[in-house]
């Protein structure tokens, strides 16, 4: 399992021109499943991203969680970021869990995530145009593995 969390002043998610998943002040999280992936996977990440202190402080230093600062998620599935682009021009998906799987584990992710945090979805395997603004900007890449 492969995330990207960016910090966004606000960000928001549209399928076919109608904003289906809009949040102000929190994370924009990227997710991708690859073969192998659990929900052990999951529980990992989420801790790990619930936890991580990337918000200022009253000090301006990054020392507070998103659980701290009563934050929101966008979450948005992206089988693009298990692509392996070693040979050619052309990128290469075959470390991504086919659609099937992925949708299950990203459902159990967004679940498991509500549990914690207000969070606002995309469509899993939609033509989605996302938007952002970034806040820093501070983007982490993490894998569970």
């Amino acid at each position: 399992m492969k995330v990207v969390v960016t910090r966004v002043e606000q960000a928001s998610v549209k399928v076919d021109n109608k904003i289906i998943g809009k949040i102000s002040n929190g994370l924009l999280v990227l997710v991708g499943f690859t073969n192998n992936d659990t929900e052990k996977d999951i529980d990992y990440m989420i801790d790990k991203i619930i936890n991580l202190r990337i918000f200022n402080d009253e000090n301006g230093i990054m020392n507070k969680s998103l659980l701290q600062m009563n934050k929101e998620i966008l979450s948005v599935s992206q089988f693009t970021l298990y692509a392996d682009t070693t040979n050619g021009r052309r990128p290469s998906y075959i470390n991504a869990l086919n659609s099937k799987e992925a949708i299950k584990l990203y459902e159990i992710f967004n679940n498991k995530l509500k549990e914690y945090v207000k969070v606002e979805t995309g469509l899993f395997g939609a033509d989605m145009k996302v938007e952002s603004i970034n806040d820093g900007p501070v983007t982490i890449i993490m894998e569970s593995r």
